[in-house]
């Protein structure tokens, strides 16, 4: 059988991916409904040699798409996700309009797929920064049960979408005339994701603590997180402190972590060897390395991670999420 897509967002960073990567998984696509502002209704969108018209929400409505993957915005998907659900669509969200609701799944599908079920028609996708922390951290939490994070994000500019990238690029250019961000972004690092609420940090450091309690099933774990944007185009990093209840030996924990799916470690600092966006840019495995115990506490473990934010922090995560759908024939 073959399936209806709408890829809403299509003509974004994160959107193009998707397309991208549901060629590259050679997903099962009928028809594709590639949906876009109005600027860029009746535009031709390539997909798997073809030539697809650029519809509007409305036009896609009317397809009757039976997976509908959402990247405009919380805004957008709160306004219209239930409108495709109601259209006989199952929803696979990438922004945070749906993440922390109690009866909609926030889903990375290596650790818990299994909680989408029948009547779940709307899906979040986490947190680019969430969803690479998490698949690190939960097959050590399985023996060594996690007690306390705290995590460093060195997050790149893509994750601000096409106007960041903009600023960034000009700026290397002497070009200052993108004010996307408070200040100049080349060069520079910015401590600062997200608004800042009345706690002192930022949203962005807000949804690393809550969607990881949510994922994990550890609404009691305590999670410190700092949130930094840096000159980079593409993949993010985070340094990582995790404490757990339990002592372990680093060799086990690297071998834990060999052997996980969507690991892969690098894990050899002697050689140079260790993740960098670099490397990490257009895969879709979360990259690990750096680890070593804490010199003050020995069941404190101290790591880095990197991944490609638009891939696996996004649209390959999205689209593993509707694999999971039609192999247990869940839509």
């Amino acid at each position: 059988m073959k399936y209806k897509i709408a890829v809403v967002g299509a003509t974004g960073l994160v959107g193009k991916v998707i397309l991208r990567v549901l060629e590259e998984y050679n997903f099962p696509v009928s028809e594709l409904i590639p949906v876009a502002s109005s600027k860029s209704v009746g535009k031709k969108i390539t997909f798997f040699h073809k030539d697809w018209e650029v519809q509007s929400v409305d036009q896609a409505l009317e397809k009757n798409p039976h997976i509908a993957i959402f990247s405009a915005g919380a805004k957008f998907s709160k306004t219209y996700a239930s409108k495709f659900v109601e259209k006989g669509a199952v929803v696979i969200d990438n922004s945070s309009a749906w993440r922390m609701e109690e009866d909609v799944p926030l889903i990375v599908p290596e650790i818990n797929a299994e909680k989408i079920g029948p009547a779940n028609k709307i899906i979040a996708n986490p947190n680019c920064s969430t969803i690479q922390l998490v698949a690190a951290l939960a097959p050590l939490h399985q023996s060594l049960n996690l007690k306390r994070l705290v995590v460093s994000t060195y997050q790149s500019v893509t994750g601000s979408g096409v106007k960041a990238v903009e600023q960034l690029e000009n700026e290397r250019k002497g070009d200052y005339s993108v004010e996307f961000y408070p200040h100049q972004i080349d060069l520079n690092v910015l401590p600062h994701g997200g608004d800042f609420l009345e706690n002192g940090y930022t949203k962005e450091e807000m949804k690393l603590v809550n969607e990881t309690q949510k994922i994990m099933v550890l609404p009691d774990l305590e999670i410190t997180a700092t949130v930094v944007r840096v000159p980079v185009k593409g993949g993010h990093g985070e340094a990582v402190s995790a404490e757990f209840e339990k002592d372990f030996d680093v060799r086990d924990v690297r071998d834990v972590l060999a052997v996980t799916k969507g690991i892969t470690m690098q894990d050899n600092p002697s050689q140079n060897i260790y993740p960098m966006p670099r490397y990490a840019g257009g895969k879709d495995d979360v990259f690990v390395g750096r680890l070593r115990k804490d010199l003050f506490n020995e069941k404190i473990l101290n790591f880095w991670i990197v991944a490609d934010n638009l891939r696996k922090g996004a649209a390959t995560n999205a689209v593993q999420i509707a694999e999971y759908l039609i192999s247990n024939k869940l839509v």
